[in-house]
């Protein structure tokens, strides 16, 4: 039986990231983005076989961005005929109240994230774009829709609800809905294959850290809390958002400052966070502020930190006992000063971490914790493509739409 590979895409407002993954062993048979689209030069990058081809074009639309991937495919490779792609898997942002795992694609389910674009107005549009595209250019293979929600779908209602007028709640379907959902599902799957433990017997606080930021508490590999609520602008502190904040500072601004809602909405999610703090929003452009003597710098380095020590404490308090805490994505896996600074203070909690086991960036599975830590420190590096590709794979083989069924999946983490 030929092993099949998932071709994975990730539609944005102006972009489009896509990854060829064979979702058994793991490997990325090839990558890319196309940036820009819709402006009057786009950019594509193409990653294949150890070769990158980088091209500057116009990219009119997604329709355009696509047929420009697939033609890499043909003139480049891999050949995707050879390579036999059993299903396209599309990342979703915002699943909402419908949608609790990834779905196969239809009419309905397209009709469906068109509905729910309120919730998510920056990320579902660009999402079903691509679904559409994708969909008319590949007509032979089964499409999934895989949410970052879908992990968060049924958090315990004291961690979902919302305490404000249950009516207005219900109507405007106000809850904590999270985000990240696949890369917390995957590191905490990893965390616990990693370290030989079963998973329903592990308690993971799971740290996402990247321009975008989260944080989990997952029991037994069931989430039960996440930083992130109705919009991925709650919770921590990120490289252009505000996270947590008291919300009649929206109110203030509207009333003394005379700040419309967009305006507001711009400040909070776009000229907020390090950026807000700092004039910079890549910790290691505040890293070298820092040390330039930059006092905001070092005060937003604080801030930033402390928020995520709180959310520690909190989830600790949440699931009682905490077995392992894992920082993943581009800030987790490769800044040691946040790792440590995030969780200095805190051995009288049984979390202690290792100056030397933490020292630089992390490629693969790291235990950056002391050998008396009773919480295991680690650091291990997502893959939501492979994440959206097995979980593809599962959907089109339950629904008889490929000849290759998933096998029981090895874990992805190496050790170090």
């Amino acid at each position: 039986m030929t092993q099949g590979t998932v071709l994975v895409v990730n539609s944005g407002s102006s972009s489009i990231k896509y990854q060829l993954v064979d979702p058994q062993t793991g490997e990325a048979k090839a990558s890319g983005l196309v940036e820009r689209i819709g402006e009057s030069s786009g950019t594509v990058r193409h990653d294949a076989g150890g070769t990158t081809t980088e091209r500057e074009q116009h990219v009119a639309d997604h329709a355009a961005g696509l047929r420009l991937v697939l033609g890499l495919f043909d003139e480049v490779g891999p050949d995707l005929a050879a390579s036999h792609v059993v299903a396209v898997g599309h990342r979703v942002v915002q699943g909402g109240p419908l949608f609790d795992g990834p779905v196969l694609i239809d009419a309905q389910v397209e009709q469906q994230i068109d509905e729910l674009s309120p919730l998510a107005p920056l990320h579902n549009p660009p999402n079903l774009t691509g679904i559409r595209v994708a969909r008319e250019l590949l007509p032979d293979v089964p499409h999934v829709a895989v949410f970052d929600t879908a992990f968060f779908h049924h958090l315990p209602a004291a961690a979902a609800t919302y305490a404000i007028d249950r009516e207005v709640a219900r109507t405007h379907q106000v809850r904590r809905y999270g985000a990240h959902g696949t890369s917390h599902q995957y590191v905490a799957r990893e965390a616990a294959a990693f370290l030989g433990r079963r998973l329903e017997d592990t308690n993971t606080i799971v740290l996402h850290l990247g321009n975008g930021a989260s944080a989990s508490a997952v029991r037994g590999g069931q989430a039960v809390d996440t930083s992130m609520g109705l919009t991925p602008l709650e919770g921590l502190v990120m490289g252009t958002r505000s996270g947590d904040i008291d919300p009649a500072v929206i109110f203030h601004l509207h009333r003394n400052a005379g700040m419309s809602v967009d305006e507001l909405d711009d400040l909070l999610n776009r000229r907020s966070g390090l950026k807000g703090m700092t004039g910079e929003n890549d910790l290691r452009a505040v890293h070298r502020l820092v040390d330039e003597g930059d006092a905001d710098a070092r005060v937003a380095i604080e801030v930033y930190t402390h928020r995520i020590k709180k959310y520690v404490g909190a989830y600790a308090a949440v699931l009682g006992r905490v077995d392992v805490i894992a920082f993943t994505a581009g800030v987790g896996e490769n800044d040691e000063i946040v790792r440590a600074l995030s969780l200095e203070g805190l051995a009288p909690l049984g979390i202690e971490i290792d100056p030397a086991r933490n020292a630089g960036r992390k490629k693969q599975a790291t235990v950056v914790s002391t050998e008396r830590s009773r919480t295991t420190v680690v650091v291990i590096p997502t893959n939501e493509e492979l994440a959206i590709a097995r979980q593809s794979l599962e959907v089109a083989a339950a629904s008889g739409l490929t000849d290759t069924p998933p096998d029981d999946f090895p874990a992805s983490t190496g050790h170090a």
